[in-house]
């Protein structure tokens, strides 16, 4: 079948939105590949295609030129070969390396910390609003050397330009708000960005700034874009696995009892998470050439959806993958923030997640903090909060009630910084 348009789940659709998990699995059954005829893509869901997708050097981000382009600038996601090596190896040490351990953690213990101080006494709070949604953005700010009486404005550039990111439906208004964002962050930085070149710091700007990618240094339009791009890269993980992983222990009250007495168990709790609720459901590619997937053929140049909800619970992987389970055994948790990652929630192959070991850090540190502070944690409704988006989805709103320890661990001496896990 040759470019032959089929039907298939309306991934678009108020019921999908609702609860996905149902369509995720008729695709996996009886719609493994198909043509989305109002968004124009072609849909692949198993486990074994859509890691090929994420793999294949046939399958490239040029998808991205209109996903991202118009509100970050080009970025690391559409740049190829020796450049995107050459970038990589700029922000990894950062992101992904000893740099991450050795000068980030602190900030990441301070930030959180912080946070929690100020409704911890308070029995309740909302830790969507309060918590998940500041406290990366806090983070990467404070990483970039940048002034933290701004970290309100750019939380809601963060949430700008994630709205801009997820608005596969096309509306107006979010389009224009992302490109609205785009000019007032290009505003700010680029007088920063001067500064920096003339008095580098000890902080990621100055990295990048003072940055040598194949002789030359990146200009300020570059470094505008880097630096929207790790706003990005750098949160938006934390942020929604955060929500969806307390959402989870919550309604599983023994393995949040396990996890707040074995905190090694938060690396699985948050990788389970990841597999089993994801904050990103659908990643997508273009291929350069025709490709064929379940012998059906896709010309080159389309855009092809992958969807990593649903390959994440392909049962031909994954044992009973409707349950969320800490202790499952077919996850691999040493593997899961790097590139041998068997979910796919991070995408695979060289355009890899580089914001998830930060990630993985943040959710580790961050909640072992929380459960220090907190005891006895409910839903204030006695109900768990419903999940939003087709696209990112995570609850936009969780208030709980919960006892306070009168505990805080700003220092964090106990909390180990762990090994950097296997790639």
């Amino acid at each position: 079948m040759w470019g032959e348009t089929m039907s298939g789940p309306d991934i678009m659709s108020p019921e999908y939105e609702k609860n996905p998990n149902p369509f995720l699995h008729e695709m996996l059954e009886e719609h493994p590949i198909y043509f989305h005829e109002g968004l124009g893509h072609w849909i692949i869901s198993r486990h074994a295609d859509v890691e090929l997708a994420l793999k294949s050097p046939v399958f490239t981000t040029k998808n991205y030129a209109w996903q991202l382009e118009p509100v970050h600038g080009k970025t690391i996601l559409q740049v190829e070969g020796s450049d995107h090596r050459r970038m990589r190896a700029i922000i990894n040490p950062a992101l992904r390396g000893e740099d991450l351990r050795t000068k980030f953690v602190p900030v990441i213990d301070r930030c959180s910390q912080e946070l929690i101080d100020t409704w911890s006494g308070d029995g309740q709070v909302d830790f969507v609003k309060a918590y998940t949604e500041r406290f990366p953005v806090n983070v990467i700010t404070e990483m970039l050397g940048l002034d933290q009486k701004d970290e309100p404005i750019f939380y809601n550039w963060y949430k700008s330009i994630i709205a801009f990111f997820s608005n596969i439906s096309g509306d107006e208004e979010i389009a224009a708000q992302g490109i609205r964002t785009r000019d007032e962050l290009a505003e700010y930085m680029y007088p920063i960005i001067e500064e920096r070149r003339a008095n580098p710091g000890d902080d990621l700007l100055s990295t990048i700034v003072h940055a040598d990618i194949g002789g030359e240094k990146m200009d300020d339009y570059e470094i505008k874009c880097f630096v929207s791009f790790v706003l990005v890269a750098a949160a938006e993980t934390t942020d929604k696995s955060m929500a969806n992983m307390f959402l989870q222990l919550i309604q599983h009250p023994e393995q949040m009892q396990a996890v707040r007495e074995d905190r090694s168990l938060i690396r699985a709790a948050f990788a389970e998470t990841l597999r089993h609720t994801p904050p990103v459901l659908m990643v997508m590619r273009e291929p350069d050439e025709d490709v064929e997937f379940q012998g059906v053929k896709i010309p080159a140049g389309s855009t092809v959806t992958a969807m990593c909800a649903a390959a994440n619970r392909d049962p031909r992987v994954f044992k009973d993958p409707d349950d969320f389970n800490i202790f499952r055994t077919d996850l691999n948790v040493e593997k899961a923030f790097g590139g041998g990652a068997n979910h796919m929630t991070f995408a695979l192959g060289r355009h890899f997640c580089v914001g998830s070991i930060l990630a993985m850090y943040e959710v580790e540190r961050g909640t072992n903090q929380l459960l220090d502070a907190m005891e006895d944690i409910e839903f204030t409704s006695g109900e768990p909060p419903q999940e939003i988006g087709n696209f990112v989805r995570s609850p936009i709103t969780m208030p709980i009630n919960f006892t306070p320890t009168g505990k805080s661990s700003i220092s964090n001496a106990s909390i180990s910084v762990g090994a950097l896990p296997s790639e």
